[in-house]
């Protein structure tokens, strides 16, 4: 590295230069996304009154700037011969905004009337104000950061910190309806874009400083010499009307940029007034159907409440009659002791004409049971004591069963 000493200070070349490559470096990236940041607010001031389209100087102004952006410090193309070709900012977006979900990289590839890489670039950012996803392709892009660094040198806008603000200043655009030809001759790709710096350095004098200016154009007349007659002070009073009449038609042109802006202002407010009594309205409709659907629930609560109270009563009006018949049943077997010896009764004699039919031997001794006569017969005999007791005739040491 070469160096130098002056007065006892070194220099250094090589460092100087690479300082002030820096310098140049940063203050073109600072240029750059400044006056870009100005051209958007620009196109969405200029969007409230009319639309914008390939005719707009100030969006012609705007592709301008975002092609340089994109080109910025773009690396060029090797050759089999180990050359360096120039590169579109195309050759970029191509590969980096394919993640995008039904991104137009493939339509306008097909386009036929647009050949060149630079063309089918400028195409693609007005296909992508049209469809509001200028702002989501280049961010996407930017994500891409291996992509990116495969393209693009160092300093590059694209490689800064000036990225992100880029990505943010152009989501303002969704904002703006564009309408663009894609035939026109704003996508010839034979020539560069060339940046208007003009809109954006226009000085604007302040009230303040009219006087300053008569006593300017007054000094000017007198400065001839101290004996100057008065007509010599004629030029300066021309030139005050002059500069008198351009301030009014500064002033009546800013006047009517102003009654537009509060015309559409007032339009606007008009229909935020719209959309919010349309919402007043709308939220009392929906609270009014909400105490109505309370109201109801708490009817239907009510209801079931009470209709769980009555079927408890039911329930429990069941138990007592239950334990009510069973205490009466137990009562009439305790009070009516007759009624059942005569069911007995009957359960004996059934039992005894079972026994008859089964022994059909002792018909002919005693006969049916059953019959009057022969009950009273049996009677006779026993009472003559013809008959001998059934338990002595058993335990009689004598008889023995046949």
């Amino acid at each position: 590295m070469a160096s130098r000493s002056l007065g006892g200070l070194s220099v250094s070349r090589g460092g100087g230069k690479k300082s002030l490559s820096a310098r140049n470096a940063a203050v073109e990236r600072r240029n750059l996304i400044t006056v870009c940041r100005f051209s958007v607010k620009t196109l969405i001031d200029r969007s409230c009154f009319e639309t914008i389209d390939d005719s707009s100087p100030e969006f012609n102004n705007f592709a301008a700037i975002l092609e340089q952006i994109l080109s910025h410090r773009l690396k060029g193309q090797i050759t089999w011969f180990g050359y360096e070709s120039p590169r579109s900012f195309w050759d970029y977006i191509r590969v980096a905004c394919r993640k995008v979900s039904q991104n137009c990289i493939c339509s306008i590839e097909n386009m036929e009337n647009v050949n060149s890489s630079r063309a089918k670039g400028r195409a693609w950012i007005r296909v992508a104000l049209m469809e509001k996803h200028l702002s989501e392709y280049i961010s996407t892009a930017l994500r891409d950061f291996k992509t990116t660094r495969r393209f693009y040198e160092d300093g590059a806008i694209v490689l800064g910190e000036e990225a992100n603000m880029l990505a943010g200043m152009l989501l303002g655009l969704n904002a703006i309806d564009f309408s663009f030809c894609l035939k026109g001759e704003g996508l010839d790709g034979n020539f560069p874009a060339v940046i208007d710096y003009t809109p954006y350095l226009k000085f604007t004098q302040s009230s303040d400083s009219i006087s300053s200016d008569e006593e300017e154009l007054r000094t000017l007349g007198s400065s001839g010499s101290e004996s100057s007659s008065p007509e010599t002070i004629g030029p300066p009073f021309i030139m005050d009307e002059n500069s008198w009449f351009n301030k009014c038609k500064r002033v009546k042109q800013k006047f009517q940029l102003t009654l537009e802006q509060k015309g559409y202002l007032e339009e606007l407010l008009r229909l935020r007034e719209n959309q919010l009594s349309e919402s007043v309205s709308q939220n009392k409709i929906l609270l009014q159907r909400i105490e109505d659907s309370d109201l109801a629930h708490k009817l239907e609560k009510e209801q079931l409440e009470y209709i769980i109270v009555e079927l408890q009563d039911q329930l429990k009006s069941y138990h007592s009659l239950d334990q009510l018949s069973a205490e009466v049943s137990l009562s009439q077997t305790s009070l009516d002791p007759g009624q059942t010896q005569e069911d007995g009764k009957q359960d004996t004699l059934h039992l005894i004409s079972e026994g008859k039919e089964d022994t059909p031997s002792l018909l002919g001794l005693c006969g049916s049971l059953t019959s009057v006569a022969s009950y009273k017969s049996l009677t006779s005999l026993k009472s003559n004591d013809y008959l001998a007791s059934p338990t002595a005739e058993m335990t009689s040491p004598g008889l023995t069963p046949s």
